[in-house]
Formats: C-alpha cells, structure tokens, sequence
C-alpha cells in the first residue's frame, strides 16, 4: 500500500461497528455513489431485519442521524468516502478501492452480511 493509504489496524477499527460494516459491504458490492437514504435502507435491512413498510419513523430517523453523526464522518476522516451533505450522496474513493481486498476479507467473514447487499 501507498503511505497514504490507510493503515491494517485502521481498517480493523472502522469494521468495528455492524453499521459500518454494512456501509462498506454495500460500496464493495454496488462500486457507485448512494445516498443517505439508500444507506439507511440498506442498515435498516440488514441490521433490524424489517421492511421499510413496517419500521417505525423514529427508527429510520435514528439509523440516519447515527450514519450522518457518526460512521460517514468516521469513513470520511480515513479518506474512504466522499460525503456531499447539499445533496446527501456518497461515494467511494481511490482510497477505498486501494482497501477494498482487506475490507472483502473482514466482510466475507460477518455472518450477518451473508446476503448480497442489493438495494
């Protein structure tokens, strides 16, 4: 890897937390920008297992504000994403394309991603 290339125990670290495993699945298995909003689906459908039809507001407000607060900052920060707020997309960058073989191994081995991440 590069010298700006981010670290293995870094990689670790952001595929700590389900929501951010889930984010970085979706990016390796789709390759394109998403929106907030897809994001959101794709957490609710993987991590609480239920329809959109059939999930309460509050909890898709909740899985939002935690991405936008919280993981796309973090994703952002190690330079994996790219975030624009005035229009609510995200995509992935060379950055994450240099990580995407390391972030495969650790996603292949969640057993709560066994699905394939579709929208």
């Amino acid at each position: 890897m590069s010298k700006d290339s981010i670290a293995f125990d870094s990689v670790l670290d952001l595929c700590q937390h389900q929501h951010r495993r889930i984010l970085l699945g979706a990016f390796t298995e789709e390759q394109r920008s998403l929106t907030l909003n897809d994001l959101t689906k794709i957490v609710l459908k993987y991590n609480h297992q239920t329809p959109i039809t059939e999930v309460a507001e509050d909890v898709l407000t909740k899985i939002r504000h935690s991405l936008y607060h919280v993981h796309l900052p973090k994703l952002v920060s190690e330079g994996l994403i790219n975030y624009e707020p005035e229009r609510q997309l995200v995509e992935p960058t060379e950055q994450f394309d240099q990580v995407q073989p390391t972030l495969s191994t650790i996603l292949d081995a969640d057993p709560s991603l066994e699905a394939p991440i579709k929208l």
